[in-house]
């Protein structure tokens, strides 16, 4: 007697268990590789076509699929630390801005963009917003790096950690103002 495989059972119906444990070789094979098992010949897609059928996932991301990132490894290992290891007053604006809280626009943290990681982003606005502490007053950096933001079209607003900490609303009336929100 040749014994095939057991055809898997991928949602059992009550009442038919009997019939699904045939072999292959006694239930038949029906068009595509679907094997026939049901007492009424019915068929069942085996369970490795199925999911042969159906089209890969994205390599990365929403969007074309496979296409390169443009952003140097490095970077994005430097913006994914910084998401890890927010400042308290970036975590509170943060929790303002995300899942679409502020006026329906789309925030993202600690995104690479060209050499530079910018804090948060809104990029239907082309809106950079920057949380500072003490060290970037003055910052020659920080001149270099708004030069280049509005070289290509960004605004920057930038607000220090004490102002975010001690009055979350009024930045988020600037950043209002800013967008246009009415």
């Amino acid at each position: 007697m040749n014994v095939g495989r057991v055809p898997k059972n991928p949602s059992p119906v009550p009442g038919e268990g009997a019939e699904r444990t045939r072999s292959v070789s006694e239930a038949g094979e029906g068009p595509g590789g679907e094997v026939r098992s049901g007492a009424d010949g019915s068929y069942f897609p085996s369970p490795g076509r199925s999911l042969r059928a159906r089209p890969p996932s994205p390599a990365r991301g929403e969007g074309k699929r496979g296409a390169k990132s443009t952003v140097a490894p490095e970077m994005r290992r430097r913006a994914r630390v910084l998401r890890q290891t927010m400042t308290d007053a970036e975590r509170k604006l943060w929790y303002a801005l995300r899942d679409r809280r502020f006026a329906s626009f789309k925030f993202r943290r600690q995104v690479p963009i060209g050499p530079f990681i910018a804090d948060f982003v809104c990029f239907e606005e082309r809106l950079v917003v920057e949380v500072d502490g003490g060290q970037h007053a003055e910052s020659q950096y920080d001149r270099r790096r708004d030069r280049w933001f509005a070289t290509n079209d960004f605004r920057v607003l930038r607000f220090w950690n004490n102002e975010v900490l001690a009055n979350v609303q009024g930045a988020m009336t600037v950043l209002a103002q800013a967008l246009k929100v009415e």
